[in-house]
């Protein structure tokens, strides 16, 4: 009879390797059973770090499920959400524009467009009443808060820069006034640009110098070009 050629295993070279397979088996059901209660698979992550900055791995604790971040700058979540709006019209009671007037933190942010009006700087306030009749006069004075009287005026805003093709748009800030001062109130587009109050003391007039009381009432910025009341 001829001899066999086939070899079984030899001892020395099983054995280590069944008691690596077991060993393997032990590690992975170890303390991994399946659970029937909701939520309590281990979280598992893979090539990234454990969000949070917490320390990752298998059996790590699970993230908490992130809330919505609040305002790095410190005011309540609701202050730059909302705020106002109105529509600019001209004496014809066309719409010349639109502004926006948004809270954050303690300043009010005030963005306009426009379009069609005279290329230059124009005046651009908040005034007391909030009524766009005729020539806007029915408007009243500048928005004055608490009863000041110095000028430039609680409602001043930065001049309106109209360009080349008639159309502008301006974001400003300003912390003289407030949402509720402004709501209800008008927002005056004017025909020139506001002086802001820089009147030397060597400005003559009929009667005297310095300012007199029209400069005083208007900043010089002339007539009232468009009109929106703030709500």
């Amino acid at each position: 009879m001829a001899t066999s050629t086939t070899r079984r295993p030899s001892w020395r070279i099983v054995t280590p390797v069944l008691a690596v397979a077991a060993f393997g088996l032990a590690a992975c059901t170890n303390s991994q059973e399946s659970s029937d209660v909701k939520g309590t698979t281990p979280p598992v992550w893979t090539s990234s770090a454990a969000p949070g900055g917490e320390s990752g791995g298998h059996g790590g604790a699970a993230a908490a499920p992130s809330e919505t971040a609040a305002p790095s700058h410190g005011e309540d979540p609701g202050d730059v959400a909302g705020g106002l709006k109105t529509s600019l019209k001209n004496g014809a009671g066309a719409e010349v524009g639109t502004a926006t007037i948004v809270q954050e933190g303690g300043h009010l942010v005030v963005t306009v467009e426009a379009r069609g009006l005279t290329p230059g700087f124009h005046g651009l306030h908040f005034h007391q009443n909030g009524t766009c009749e005729g020539d806007f006069t029915s408007a009243g004075g500048h928005l004055q808060v608490g009863g000041a009287t110095a000028h430039p005026a609680s409602g001043d805003l930065t001049s309106l820069q109209v360009g080349a093709d008639g159309s502008a748009k301006l974001v400003t800030r300003t912390d003289s006034v407030t949402l509720d001062n402004v709501k209800g109130k008008a927002l005056i587009i004017h025909g020139g640009a506001d002086n802001f109050g820089n009147i030397p003391p060597r400005y003559t007039r009929e009667g005297g110098t310095g300012p007199d009381e029209t400069t005083l009432a208007t900043g010089d910025a002339g007539a009232r070009a468009a009109c929106g009341v703030v709500g």
